[in-house]
């Protein structure tokens, strides 16, 4: 019989997760015959300021899912790793004088440790890191396959440069015409640049995604940076200016506004500056003189690159027009007989750009290609991957936009893999974006990944079309930040779709599933930020208050998709919680009285708790499902001695939110496996339970009268009936008309009278 002792959960929580380690309870096991669930969260990148609470919120409720999964009896992998490439390592590292590497190594320490102390079931054995020459050299055979695919290209460009970070941009990296990391205005700048074409899958990329199950906001957010348009392309003719008369030259100009044709005062090209062609067009609607402009609101990449100027409907257009004094004209619109007589055809559009691939950094990936004046950009030989980061002392980007691996001159001079003659190593890396659109990928690969890269019998094709990937994709369900929702997103889905047409992947998408968390606001709503100093470091909340309180407070602060303000107080009540369950098990332990079975009250109300619990989960409404566990603990607290299986029921919902003091507990009622081995609870059918009382309020035009106690689901004209009879409503009544009755089932009936 074990003691009334008290809960210590620091001492617990470390015993369970050495037992946990040592069995490898959470290890999946990809070959399992058994239905597989895979479960993912957005790798972390390793800060110096280590885990916040923020992650806590979307690690904790995978983990749920993950746990609840593993009691359905799936094979389940939730994996975790590293986005361990960028600038803040980067940044640190010039700042203090040290390696990115060693940096980085104390960095993923100092996570996987608090990763561990939260009691998050990850696999562990399966861990990445996207800075590891073994992962890296994968991503850079993944870019060549690209490359080969003629989706990788290089092309002299303006491109969107942050003079502060030194780095070029790509445009979802941009906001607003800033930097999206440092906030500093962008600036244009004319550069060599390698590109992926990401535009030649912008039609699949929005139309693929009724295939999979994302929040409507995900995809009207995906749907809104890929900016479909259908229209029509309008061909103008260019007036020869020597012989008066129209030449062979168009301008084709795409709309999706023909109709607006008649009102259209200029005709503006995609231009570096403002200014005035000294050329006409032909409006092909009434043969009217229109002025050709250069215009720097016009986007060469967009459409046909020319647009026909009608200032009297579009802002854009009357700014200009304002501005370079065109006349402005509202015409009625043109109608079909006119519009048909206009040579058109139609053509889909996208607001979409080709990715900006290349970085002027040290810490990322070098791009695996070489030029030699004879066979120009070539790929590096597989059986030489990874091209390794060189080390190096000095990690500035320089003014002139030159990676500073372009001063590695051992490093950059080598030979043409064609012909074997002097070549130069391309010097600019891969955005942090790489390594994190294929890493979904990495967790199903083998980890003896140094030893296949060297073996020529299997090559990295053969790597990659595996059985783990025909089993194990797509992903089941995926949870991220909103903000990620136009960046990570889109080029994951664009790097799957080219490798699902390279035969390497069995899906078109990535991940079947995805949902978004709200952030963990500061008491004071702002957001936590370093700079403001509210950042709160999980260890101190773990000395405190445990983890499973932590874990615990995450899940019932508030809604799972919307943005909640941290209290701390919040945190004292889950402790509060977790000491009565403690308690509870105990004391029923402890009583001498022949424990008793669950009436028919209690076996109604836990079942009703299952279905609660199980059904909230599902549908992320952790903090409901909190909630009922808190009024089933309610109920045994009244009730005991109980039989204990009522007690290890409500332990076993209780395991996915608090796995470290359930597992206790479960050993302390006898049973030898764990806790989260166990299966899932089913609701069962109670034979009584059409007659199970309930408590229904009578009211009298909206003013509680009297409470009446029946069967449940009565019919409406019964309830009413026996809302007549009672003495106290009789007398309320004394023969008034009743004009309406208002019943809400097993809860409430309002009699409305004059």
């Amino acid at each position: 019989m074990p003691k009334l002792n008290s809960y210590f959960p620091q001492k617990i929580e470390k015993k369970w997760q050495k037992i946990w380690a040592k069995k490898n309870l959470h290890r999946a096991n990809l070959q399992a015959r058994r239905k597989k669930y895979y479960c993912l969260v957005e790798f972390p990148y390793p800060s110096g300021e280590g885990l916040h609470v923020g992650h806590i919120r979307s690690y904790t409720a995978l983990d749920v899912i993950a746990r609840k999964r593993r009691a359905e009896g799936f094979e389940v992998l939730y994996p975790m790793g590293w986005d361990a490439f960028g600038l803040p390592t980067e940044n640190y590292a010039i700042k203090t004088d040290q390696a990115p590497a060693v940096i980085t190594k104390r960095n993923t320490d100092r996570y996987r440790r608090q990763l561990q102390a939260l009691g998050f079931s990850f696999d562990w054995s399966r861990e990445i890191n996207t800075a590891d020459p073994h992962y890296y050299g994968l991503t850079q055979w993944l870019f060549l396959q690209l490359f080969k695919a003629g989706l990788a290209y290089k092309a002299k460009m303006p491109i969107n440069w942050c003079p502060v970070c030194k780095i070029g941009l790509a445009n979802e990296e941009v906001v607003n015409d800033k930097c999206e990391r440092c906030a500093a205005p962008v600036v244009q700048r004319e550069k060599e640049q390698w590109l992926l074409a990401i535009t030649k899958y912008a039609d699949r990329l929005d139309r693929d995604l009724d295939l999979v199950d994302y929040p409507l906001p995900v995809k009207i957010q995906q749907r809104n940076w890929i900016g479909r348009s259908e229209g029509i392309v309008i061909k103008f003719k260019v007036e020869d200016k020597k012989l008066k008369t129209t030449a062979d030259e168009d301008i084709e100009i795409f709309t999706t506004r023909p109709e607006t044709i008649l009102s259209v005062t200029f005709i503006a090209k995609a231009g570096k500056t403002n200014r005035f062609t000294g050329e006409y067009a032909i409006n092909p609607a009434n043969q009217e003189k229109i002025p050709i402009w250069e215009a720097e609101y016009v986007l060469a990449g967009v459409g046909t690159g020319a647009i026909m100027g009608v200032p009297a409907n579009n802002e854009c257009d009357r700014e200009f027009a304002q501005k370079h004094n065109l006349p402005i004209r509202e015409a009625p619109a043109a109608d079909e007989i006119s519009l048909k007589k206009i040579k058109a055809h139609p053509l889909t559009t996208y607001k979409l750009h080709d990715w900006i691939f290349s970085r002027q950094r040290y810490w990322g990936e070098p791009i695996p290609l070489v030029y030699c004046a004879m066979h120009g950009w070539t790929p590096t030989p597989e059986k030489d991957l990874p091209v390794k980061l060189p080390p190096i002392k000095r990690y500035q980007p320089t003014d002139t936009g030159e990676s500073p691996l372009a001063s590695v001159d051992q490093w950059v001079r080598t030979k043409c893999p064609v012909c074997g003659g002097p070549a130069r190593r391309e010097t600019d890396t891969m955005p942090n974006w790489a390594g994190s659109s294929w890493y979904y990928l990495a967790y199903l690969l083998p980890k003896n990944s140094k030893t296949e890269i060297r073996n020529p019998k299997q090559t990295l094709k053969l790597k990659f079309q595996n059985l783990n990937f025909k089993k194990w994709l797509p992903v089941d369900w995926y949870n991220g930040g909103l903000e990620h929702t136009t960046l990570h997103l889109l080029y994951s889905r664009f790097w799957h779709k080219a490798l699902y047409d390279l035969q390497l992947v069995p899906a078109p998408e990535p991940y079947a599933k995805r949902t978004s968390h709200g952030l963990i606001l500061a008491a004071t709503g702002e957001k936590m930020s370093k700079s403001r100093g509210n950042v709160i470091n999980p260890d101190e909340l773990v000395r405190r208050f445990g983890a499973d309180a932590l874990r615990l407070y995450e899940m019932f602060m508030g809604p799972f998709d919307q943005a909640i303000g941290w209290n701390e107080d919040g945190l004292v009540g889950t402790r509060r919680f977790l000491d009565r369950v403690w308690r509870l098990v105990n004391a029923n332990q402890a009583k001498k009285t022949k424990p008793a079975r669950l009436d028919l009250a209690g076996q109604i109300l836990l079942q009703q708790t299952i279905k609660k619990v199980t059904d909230d989960i599902e549908q992320l409404k952790f903090n409901t499902a909190v909630a009922a566990l808190m009024i089933e603990l309610n109920y045994l607290e009244k009730i005991l001695p109980v039989r204990s299986i009522a007690i290890k029921t409500f332990l076993k919902l209780l395991s996915p939110f608090a796995p470290h003091l359930t597992e206790e507990l479960w050993s302390n009622l006898g049973e030898k496996k764990s806790v989260h081995l166990a299966p899932w609870p089913r609701l069962i059918r109670i034979a009584s339970s059409p007659a199970a009382p309930v408590k229904i309020v009578v009211q009298i035009n909206g003013r509680t009268r009297d409470i009446l106690e029946t069967v449940a689901d009565l019919a409406e004209e019964k309830i009413k009936n026996l809302a007549l009879e009672r003495a106290k409503i009789k007398s309320r009544l004394n023969g008034k008309n009743i004009k309406r009755t208002i019943v809400i089932p097993n809860r409430l009936i309002n009699l409305v009278i004059d």
